[in-house]
């Protein structure tokens, strides 16, 4: 170990924000080799890390922001670890004053891909490199590999890309790291994985809801079978953890923890923020939508509270087959999944060519399948699909992913509707079937509503039979003219 004070300029790297996880990824660089340059507004940070950590490897302490990037090799790189908004704005601000043309600054934090477009278009006028890099994999993946996306100049990737890979996660060799495209385009890609992992969580909520007021299994009992669905198709990280949360049992009350935490569920913002990009760019993600706005629901805590005892109907009968109705369940689970995931990397499609960034959806799956939340082998099926048509229009289309719903089609109808007949809510099952059955449809219903539109606004239509758009008279004598 080393630490020192010294403006000679040694470090690969620097790190400013060393709160849990800008000191974890500072650990991470250090483990791998690399000299990291260490700085926070708070100093007791910095040394704080440096007691409890200054083993991992080299760092050098700073306190100043002048000081901190005196002691950068060049071209200088800057990891910034701070909370989204105007702290990184300011920090930004700071860091680009005390640096020259060519230095890079990476903002590794969950930031709205639009501020990072700014960004990145304000500091390229200076003459200095803006990374968004998106960063997966929570506190753990941090210090020990997580999947990192980074946007920003080529150029930048080339001096930065090496000490990204190191440190990230890797998968059969490949590192958990690429150079996703442009500007925002890191950021949009995290932005859309955090959607995804919203729809993942939700969906496996639902899975747990019919196992418990279905079927009647405790705690325990759901715990092992999700451990037991993790060993096929559906192992994930967020399949394993569920397992290892459901059987954690509450130290006061000797309960399930699960059975005592509020059924309240809290949000930090990039799915909310998926949804709102979505709708701008007129993409349906139906799964993450739900998922947004099943949270939203579990936090009316008053209207919840207000509407216990609304009357429920007539509800059916519980299944009578307990392990058929759970194989039903795993199977929904399944096609639910490969639902989201077919909208999310749809939504990437979409902003990709909106903002023309390029990026390569197979890459993606690629470095999703280490490090990050939504880690899986279903991501390898993802790959592979992309690998075979990178133009593929949706991901339900790819034969294995359309045989994988097909064999489960039915066993998804019955949870939907055992569901419904229970009174159990299931937004995320419900909706995705849905999407399925609308993607697939031969003719939906949005030929009444072109017609409802150009009765009340002439806004025209479109006819099957002939090129062009149309309008019909409605206030006169109700024939059709061109438009």
């Amino acid at each position: 170990m080393t630490v020192e004070r010294t403006e000679n300029p040694r470090a690969q790297i620097g790190v400013t924000g060393l709160a849990v996880m800008g000191s974890n990824i500072a650990r991470n660089f250090a483990r791998h080799g690399h000299t990291v340059a260490l700085h926070n507004r708070s100093v007791a940070k910095t040394d704080a890390l440096l007691e409890a950590h200054g083993d991992d490897g080299d760092f050098v302490r700073t306190e100043t922001i002048d000081e901190f990037v005196a002691a950068l090799q060049k071209p200088r790189r800057v990891l910034i670890m701070v909370k989204a908004g105007e702290a990184t704005d300011a920090v930004i601000e700071e860091l680009a004053n005390a640096m020259e043309p060519g230095d890079i600054i990476i903002d590794g934090g969950n930031a709205l891909y639009t501020d990072t477009i700014r960004r990145e278009a304000s500091l390229r006028e200076r003459g200095l490199h803006f990374v968004g890099a998106g960063i997966s994999g929570g506190e753990e993946g941090a210090l020990n590999g997580p999947s990192i996306m980074p946007g920003g100049p080529t150029e930048s990737y080339e001096a930065l890309g090496p000490l990204l890979e190191s440190i990230s996660a890797h998968v059969d060799g490949t590192p958990c790291c690429t150079h996703i495209g442009p500007d925002g385009s890191g950021h949009f890609v995290k932005m859309v994985h955090n959607g995804i992992e919203y729809a993942d969580m939700q969906l496996i909520g639902e899975a747990y809801n019919l196992l418990r007021d279905a079927l009647g299994y405790d705690a325990t009992t759901i715990a092992d079978v999700f451990s037991e669905w993790n060993t096929g198709t559906l192992e994930s990280y967020l399949i394993e953890i569920t397992a290892d949360v459901l059987r954690q049992t509450d130290a006061t009350t000797g309960k399930p923890l699960v059975d005592v935490i509020v059924d309240a569920a809290e949000q930090k913002g990039t799915g909310r923020w998926t949804v709102k990009s979505a709708l701008d760019l007129g993409v349906p993600v139906t799964g993450i939508a739900e998922a947004v706005f099943a949270r939203a629901l579990s936090g009316s805590r008053t209207q919840r509270a207000a509407a216990r005892g609304l009357a429920s109907g007539t509800l059916g009968d519980k299944p009578a087959d307990a392990a058929q109705f759970t194989e039903d369940i795993r199977r929904a689970l399944y096609a639910s999944k490969i639902v989201a995931y077919a909208q999310g990397f749809d939504q990437i499609a979409a902003g990709s060519a909106e903002y023309g960034w390029d990026v390569d959806r197979a890459a993606l799956a690629t470095i999703w399948r280490g490090g990050c939340i939504i880690r899986a082998q279903f991501l390898n099926r993802i790959k592979e699909a992309y690998d075979a048509d990178p133009q593929l229009p949706s991901l339900i289309l790819a034969p294995y992913f359309r045989e994988a719903i097909e064999a489960g089609i039915d066993s998804w109808r019955r949870v939907v509707a055992t569901a419904t007949m229970l009174g159990i809510p299931i937004p995320a099952f419900a909706s995705s079937l849905s999407y399925y059955d609308g993607l697939r449809a031969e003719r939906l219903p949005a030929a009444l509503t072109q017609g409802q539109r150009d009765f009340f606004g002439a806004h025209t239509y479109e006819r099957i039979d002939a090129d062009g758009k149309f309008h019909t008279l409605w206030s006169g004598d109700r024939s059709e003219i061109r438009a």
